[in-house]
């Protein structure tokens, strides 16, 4: 089993407007080898204009979304999307697609019922856009095509470019069992939210239950996991994992209080199962404060990775036994893509 290690750069959400120096740590990614840059969308900047933007100054990085919503975007936008941005990258890399059910109803106004369901209908069409083998049409209830009904002059259509690969990478921002099951039958890749190397128990018998379905895509050797990572650069590993703590509570109440899907679960130990339904009555009032002091401290911890000066890097051990040749993407600035590489890359 090999023991590669891919790193990539996640620019993350804006906070008020672009990430401050993101320029200059993704010129500095691309010298320093890292192979991916991911953009992301919330309910306030999207997450396709910055990566055209950012990638056309990246020369060999491969260009991902973490994530795309999929209640923002009809299958043939984002599929339509995928592609212009696959041709513009042709000579130096490709796409990676991802997709999330996020903030339907509150910022899109759309539905969100059945979201297995609704997920495997969208993924479907992406797919058949991309393949061109025919006018495009879907019987499913969630997204028919053509559209039944209004004038009758919907007819089925087939992509008016060819695309540059029939075959781009779909990565599915998943958190509960089902949905983590139904991104390792479907997709190429899975995007995990605080992933913590210490309770793989939490995501592997998901994983193996999606290879193991009938027309599965991929197995577990071919598998990707893409885990976003927050790296503090200190001498003080106590302070650090206090501030992961805080940065992990604050993303999870942050994400809940865009979010629409029920949290019932109730594993406070594992960081993409913390109680979160503790949190609801804060979020469904829009403090996110509230909601950060309800989800458990060691949620953060959990998800933590300690290297003591001197030491050499660890292997996130959970991530290993899931796929042989997992990708973290990091966040930071400059100066911290140059310590991540150091240490992760030699």
């Amino acid at each position: 089993m090999s023991s590669a290690l891919g790193l990539g750069l996640n620019t993350g959400y804006w906070a008020g407007g672009p990430p401050p120096g993101i320029d200059d740590a993704i010129a500095e990614a691309e010298q320093l080898g890292l192979d991916s840059v991911w953009t992301a969308e919330a309910y306030g900047s999207d997450g396709l204009t910055p990566l055209a933007w950012w990638g056309a100054r990246t020369q060999r990085m491969k260009l991902g979304t973490a994530i795309t919503q999929m209640s923002a975007r009809q299958p043939a936008a984002t599929a339509m999307a995928a592609m212009t941005l696959d041709h513009s990258r042709a000579a130096a890399s490709s796409s990676a697609w991802a997709c999330r059910p996020a903030g339907g109803g509150g910022w899109y106004g759309m539905p969100f019922e059945k979201p297995l369901a609704r997920t495997r209908e969208y993924i479907g069409i992406l797919r058949d856009i991309w393949a061109r083998k025919g006018p495009v049409t879907n019987d499913g209830p969630h997204y028919p095509l053509p559209l039944p009904g209004g004038t009758g002059l919907g007819k089925p259509l087939k992509s008016s470019i060819h695309p540059l690969r029939e075959d781009i990478p779909i990565y599915l921002g998943a958190e509960g069992p089902k949905n983590i099951a139904l991104c390792a039958e479907l997709c190429d890749g899975w995007l995990a939210m605080l992933f913590s190397p210490h309770h793989e128990n939490l995501y592997r018998g998901s994983l193996e239950e999606g290879w193991a379905r009938p027309g599965a895509r991929r197995g577990p050797d071919e598998f990707d996991v893409a885990a976003s990572v927050p790296l503090i650069v200190t001498d003080d590993v106590e302070a650090a994992a206090d501030s992961l703590s805080r940065c992990t509570r604050c993303t999870s109440a942050a994400w809940r209080e865009g979010s629409e899907l029920p949290c019932q679960r109730a594993d406070p130990d594992g960081p993409t199962r913390t109680r979160c339904a503790r949190s609801r009555t804060s979020t469904s009032t829009g403090s996110k404060d509230e909601a950060a002091a309800k989800i458990p401290h060691r949620a953060g911890r959990a998800a933590r990775i300690d290297r003591p000066g001197g030491q050499a890097a660890p292997r996130p051990r959970g991530v290993a036994r899931v796929r042989s040749s997992p990708r973290l993407l990091v966040t930071g600035d400059r100066e911290t893509i140059r310590t991540a590489a150091e240490l992760l890359l030699g």
